[in-house]
């Protein structure tokens, strides 16, 4: 059983800044990929970044420049920096790893989400 429990999100306030995090625990061999997405009102959920356990780097094209992804193998966690934040980046923000389990298999992990707030 793999968990990934994120946290961080909140209330800011135009042009503020948040640092997502998300850690996964339970049964991992090794992440692959590890990735951010988000889900606004009435909107489907898209990818924001990911990273890979090399440190290559994607980025959706309305968050570059803007946001930075980054992780820390040693601890299964990933980051989110988001700065300058407007308010169409108001969305739950979910974490997503491709996790090798023990038995070398590769399984899709979601964490239950984080609501990012940005007022006008």
């Amino acid at each position: 059983q793999v968990q990934l429990v994120e946290s961080g999100g909140g209330l800011v306030q135009a042009g503020g800044s948040l640092r997502l995090s998300c850690a996964a625990s339970g049964s991992i061999f090794s992440i692959n990929v590890m990735s951010w997405y988000r889900q606004a009102p009435g909107k489907q959920r898209e990818l924001v970044a990911g990273i890979s356990n090399g440190d290559s780097t994607n980025y959706a094209d309305s968050v570059k420049g803007q946001f930075t992804v980054s992780r820390d193998n040693a601890k299964n966690t990933v980051y989110l920096q988001m700065n300058s934040l407007k308010p169409e980046d108001t969305a739950v923000y979910y974490c997503n790893a491709h996790v090798v389990l023990p038995r070398l298999t590769v399984t899709d992990y979601w964490g239950q989400g984080t609501q990012v707030t940005v007022s006008s």
